[in-house]
C-alpha cells in the first residue's frame, strides 16, 4: 500500500512535519470527507487524518495508483496527476487498525472530486465539410453545420465552443456572402449573399471556420480549424414560362399546368391575386403543383396574373414572389352578331354603277385578327327583285355595299330589303338591310324673304334666347336630306355669337344667341344667313341669292357691373409676414367706364384690408396658419356711383408654416404608476406639434436636469411623438411627483417648451387604475362625538400651557443658582488676586 519512495517520499513527509495541519485545516479527526482536486496538480498530500490513540490509517477503493495514505501518520496523499478525462471521481474507504490489525475505527468514506481544466482543444468531426447552396437562398436559413467535440467537462466554460469564419475565398464585396451560427455551427447565406449569390459569377467558394473553447471569451483558450468547400446550384424558384390554357376545355378539372420549387424543403405554398376576382380559377398543393380548377372563357377574361409564394411554418416567407402569367386561347365558340338589328342606307336614285352605299358592321367576340373572329359577307337575297335580281353586291370581307349599275329608278322602287348572311369559320348570321331610294337634290332652299330687317337686343340678353325665326322651303322629297334645310351665319359674324338651329318637321329656323353680347365692342351685327341641304346638289344645280337672306342685330347699351382681369386671385405667404405687406393687386374695369371701388366680404379674422381706389390688398394683422391654413375672403368691385352694380370673386390666401409653436403636451389620461413598484413599469406620454411638417413630427424628449429628476426618472423615444417614462428603481412613496419634462420639435430654428408632468404613485384597483378611497357616509359627528372632541383638544391646550409654564419655573430657578455660583466665583477670583 506504501508506494512511496524515496525523493517523494522524503518531500511528503518533509511538508507534513513543517506544516501546522491543524491551523491550515489540513488535518482533522477520522471522518466522511469529500474533496475537490484539479487535475494534473502532480504529486502532494491531501489531507491528514489524526487519532488520539496509536493506529495504522488503510485506505482502500478506486485508488487507481495515484491515490494512498501513509499508515502511521494518517497523510492521504497523491503520488501522481489526476486526470478528469480518465476518472472523474475517486472513492475511497479510510480505517484505522490496532497492531493486530483489527478494526477499531471507520470505514469513513473519503470521495475526491477531481476538477477539470482545460486541456483538450476542440476537434472538427471532418477536415473538410462540403456543403450546396441555391442562388436566392433566404439570408439566415442554415443549408449545412459543422461541428466540433471537446473533451473537457462540458458543465464548465472549457468545452463551450464558440464558432466563427475566419476566412472567405473568393471575397468580392464589402461583406461576407456567408454567415455562421456561433453556437450551434449553422452555415446560411448572409443578406449580402442572399442577394448576390449567383453560379454564372462564381460557383464555388471556400471558408475556413475556427472553433474556440472557453466560449471564445479569453485568448487562452484552445482552437481548431477546418474548410468549408461551399458550391452554388442554380435556384429552383423560378417562374415557369407563360402557361396557355384552351378556353372551355372539357377535361376534368382541376388541370395540372404547371409546378415551380422552392429552394427550401417543407414550406408552404400558396397563391395570391394580383387583381381582385369574383372567383379565382388556380390553386396550387402542398408541392408547388398549379391548377386550373375550372374552364376558363376567353371573352370573358383573356388573361391572367398572379404569384407564387412559399411561407414557413410560421408564415413568414421564404422566397421571392413569383409572378404566373396565364394565356387563355381562342376556341371559335361565338357566332358573328351584326351591329344593328335592321341596318338602313339611302341612295340616290341617280348614282353611277359602282357607288357605295354604306357598309354593314357585325362582330364577333372571338380572338381579334384570328380565323376564328374572320368575318366573311355575302347577300342571299333581295326583296323586290327589280329590275333585276342582283341590284346590289357586297365586299365579302368588308361588309361595303355597292350598286352594280346605275339603274335604281324610285319609280319602279323605293326600298329593297336585303338578307346578308354574314359567316366565321363555323357560324353564320343572317343580317338585315335596308336600303331607301331617295329623290336627287335637284332643288335648293328658298327663303321667304329676302331681308328680314332689324333686330333691337339688349347686350344682357341670355345666352340661348331666340330673337328671330326665318324660314325656307324646299320643294324636294319631304324627310329627306334632300329637303331638310341647314342654316349658317355666312357674313357678319367672326365671333360666332349667334346660331341657328332648325326644326327637323317645318324647317323653320330659330336664331339664338350662342355668346354673351357686348354694347361696347359691337353695337350692330350685319348678318347674312344662307340655306343648304345636307345632300349635295346634282350636277349643273346650284345656291343662289335665293338662298340667302339679312337682317341686322341691334344692340343696346345695358349698365353692366365691374369685371375682374381674373376668375380668382391667389397668394402663397408666409405665416409671420409683417403686418402692412401687400400680398394682392386685385384690377377691375367697368364696361361703361365708371370709377371703382374695392372691398373685402368674408374676412371673419380681419387679416386683411384694401386700398378702396387701387385694389391693393395688405395684412392687417398677424396671420396664424394653425388657425386656418386655406384663409379664403371675396373681392368686391362696385361702381362708384351705383354700388348695386358690384362683382366678387374669391381670394384664397395659402398661408405657408413657420415654426411658431412649441410641442405641448397631450394630456388626456393622468401619467401613474401602481404602488408598491415591482421595477420594469414604463408609462407612455405624448406630445403634439401644430406646426406643419414636411415629414412627421419628430420631437425630442428628456428630462430635467436636477438631481432628484436624473436619480428617479429616465425617458425613453417611442417614436417621433411618443416616449417611455421608466421610474430608475422601485423605491417610491404613495404620492404625487412632479416630473420636468423637455420637449424639442424639429423646426428650424427649433423650439423648446418645459412642463411639469405629474405623475403620481397610488394604490391601484383591479382595473389597474388609482384606487380612490371613499369617506364614510356619516362625515358629520355626534353631539357626544363632538363634547368628546371639544374636551380632548381643552385637555391637550391645557397640558401645553402647563408644560410651558413649568419650563419658565424650572429655567429661572437654574438661572438664580448660575447667577448665584458666577457671583461665588467672581469672589474666589478677586481674593486669590489679592
Amino acid at each position: 500500500m506504501f508506494k512511496l519512495c524515496g525523493l517523494q517520499f522524503l518531500l511528503v513527509i518533509q511538508w507534513a512535519m513543517c506544516q501546522n495541519l491543524g491551523d491550515l485545516n489540513l488535518a482533522g479527526p477520522l471522518k466522511d470527507m469529500n474533496f475537490s482536486i484539479p487535475e494534473g496538480a502532480g504529486v502532494r498530500p491531501i489531507y491528514q487524518f489524526i487519532s488520539e490513540t496509536p493506529v495504522i490509517f488503510r485506505a482502500t477503493g478506486e485508488k487507481d495508483g495515484i491515490i494512498d495514505i501513509v499508515p502511521k501518520t494518517g497523510m492521504l496523499y497523491l503520488n501522481g496527476s489526476l486526470d478528469w478525462e480518465t476518472k472523474a471521481v475517486h472513492r475511497l474507504q479510510v480505517e484505522c487498525l490496532d497492531e493486530n490489525g483489527d478494526v477499531v475505527k471507520g470505514p469513513y468514506a473519503v470521495t475526491i472530486y477531481v476538477e477539470d481544466i482545460n486541456d483538450n482543444p476542440p476537434k472538427f468531426d471532418q477536415t473538410t465539410y462540403t456543403g450546396v447552396v441555391r442562388q436566392n437562398s433566404r439570408a439566415g436559413k442554415p443549408f449545412m453545420y459543422v461541428h466540433a467535440t471537446d473533451l473537457d467537462d462540458p458543465t464548465t466554460p472549457h468545452a463551450q465552443l464558440t464558432y466563427s469564419i475566419l476566412h472567405h475565398f473568393p471575397n468580392p464585396y464589402s461583406e461576407m456572402l456567408f454567415q455562421i451560427d456561433s453556437t450551434t455551427g449553422a452555415i446560411s447565406p448572409s443578406r449580402t449573399g442572399s442577394f448576390y449569390l449567383d453560379p454564372q459569377k462564381q460557383d464555388t467558394f471556400t471558408l475556413v471556420v475556427t472553433v474556440k473553447d472557453m466560449a471564445g471569451m479569453t485568448t487562452n483558450a484552445f482552437t481548431s480549424s477546418a474548410d468549408v468547400i461551399i458550391n452554388v446550384k442554380e435556384s429552383l424558384w423560378k417562374a415557369p414560362p407563360t402557361i396557355y390554357i384552351q378556353e372551355n376545355s372539357t377535361e376534368t378539372h382541376p388541370v395540372n399546368i404547371s409546378q415551380v420549387h422552392s429552394n427550401e424543403a417543407d414550406v408552404i405554398y400558396e397563391l395570391f391575386e394580383k387583381e381582385a376576382l369574383a372567383r379565382f380559377p388556380f390553386s396550387i398543393d402542398r408541392n408547388g403543383v398549379i391548377y386550373v380548377t375550372e374552364p376558363l372563357d376567353r371573352e370573358k377574361k383573356d388573361s391572367y396574373s398572379f404569384f407564387a409564394v412559399t411561407k414557413d411554418s410560421v408564415g413568414e416567407l421564404v422566397d421571392k414572389p413569383l409572378q404566373i402569367q396565364v394565356i387563355v386561347k381562342d376556341i371559335n365558340d361565338n357566332p358573328p352578331v351584326c351591329e344593328n338589328a335592321l341596318t338602313v342606307f339611302e341612295v340616290q336614285e341617280n348614282e353611277g354603277g359602282g357607288s357605295t352605299i354604306g357598309t354593314l358592321h357585325a362582330t364577333d367576340m372571338d380572338e381579334k385578327d384570328t380565323l376564328n373572329s374572320r368575318l366573311k359577307f355575302n347577300i342571299e337575297s333581295q326583296d323586290p327583285a327589280v329590275p333585276a335580281s342582283n341590284m346590289f353586291i357586297v365586299q365579302q370581307d368588308t361588309g361595303t355595299l355597292q350598286l352594280r349599275s346605275s339603274s335604281l329608278n324610285k319609280q319602279i322602287a323605293a326600298n329593297y330589303s336585303l338578307k346578308v348572311m354574314v359567316t366565321d369559320a363555323d357560324f353564320q348570321t343572317i343580317c338585315e338591310v335596308q336600303v331607301h331610294v331617295i329623290d336627287i337634290n335637284d332643288q335648293i332652299p328658298i327663303f321667304e324673304k329676302s331681308d328680314y330687317h332689324n333686330v333691337t337686343v339688349a347686350e344682357s340678353i341670355p345666352v340661348g334666347r331666340v330673337i328671330l325665326e326665318i324660314q325656307a322651303t324646299d320643294t324636294d322629297e319631304p324627310d329627306t336630306g334632300s329637303s331638310y334645310i341647314i342654316y349658317q351665319v355666312e357674313e357678319g359674324d367672326p365671333n360666332h355669337k349667334f346660331i341657328i338651329e332648325t326644326d327637323p318637321e317645318t324647317n323653320r329656323g330659330f336664331v339664338k344667341i350662342n355668346k354673351a353680347l357686348d354694347f361696347e365692342t359691337d353695337k350692330v351685327h350685319n348678318l347674312v344667313i344662307n340655306a343648304t341641304n345636307p345632300e349635295p346638289l346634282v350636277s349643273g344645280v346650284q345656291y343662289n341669292a335665293s338662298s340667302r337672306t339679312l337682317f341686322k342685330v341691334f344692340v343696346t347699351n345695358v349698365d353692366e357691373p365691374p369685371t375682374f382681369q381674373q376668375p380668382v386671385y391667389t397668394a402663397n405667404v408666409s405665416e409671420d409676414i409683417p403686418v402692412n405687406t401687400l400680398v394682392v393687386k386685385a384690377e377691375a374695369y367697368d364696361p361703361e367706364g365708371d370709377a371703382v371701388r374695392y372691398s373685402l366680404e368674408g374676412d371673419v379674422k380681419k387679416w386683411l384690408k384694401i386700398d378702396s381706389s387701387t385694389g391693393n390688398i395688405y395684412t392687417a394683422s398677424a396671420l396664424d396658419r394653425e388657425y386656418k391654413e386655406l384663409y379664403k375672403v371675396d373681392i368686391v368691385a362696385s361702381e362708384t356711383n351705383n354700388a348695386t352694380q358690384r362683382s366678387k370673386i374669391p381670394l384664397e390666401l395659402h398661408l405657408k408654416d413657420v415654426n411658431d409653436n412649441p410641442p405641448q403636451l397631450v394630456t388626456d389620461h393622468p401619467t401613474f404608476f401602481c404602488y408598491p413598484l415591482r421595477g420594469g413599469e414604463k408609462a407612455l406620454i405624448q406630445a403634439t406639434d401644430v406646426d406643419g411638417h414636411v415629414y412627421l413630427p419628430r420631437i425630442t424628449f428628456s428630462l430635467g436636469d436636477d438631481v432628484d429628476t436624473k436619480n428617479n426618472w429616465e425617458i425613453s423615444k417611442v417614436n417621433g411623438t411618443y416616449a417611455h417614462l421608466s421610474p430608475k428603481h422601485s423605491n417610491f412613496e404613495e404620492k404625487v411627483y412632479i416630473v420636468p419634462v423637455i420637449m424639442n420639435d424639429n423646426g428650424n430654428p427649433s423650439l423648446e417648451n418645459k412642463v411639469n408632468l405629474e405623475v403620481n404613485v397610488c394604490q391601484c384597483s383591479s382595473e389597474n387604475s388609482c384606487y380612490i378611497k371613499l369617506q364614510h357616509e356619516n362625515s358629520k359627528p355626534s353631539v357626544g362625538q363632538a363634547i368628546g372632541i371639544l374636551l380632548g383638544v381643552l385637555l391637550v391646550i391645557g397640558a401645553i400651557i402647563g408644560g410651558v409654564f413649568f419650563h419658565m419655573k424650572y429655567k429661572q430657578k437654574n438661572e438664580k443658582k448660575s447667577q448665584q455660583k458666577d457671583a461665588k466665583d467672581q469672589t474666589e477670583c478677586v481674593e486669590l488676586n489679592k
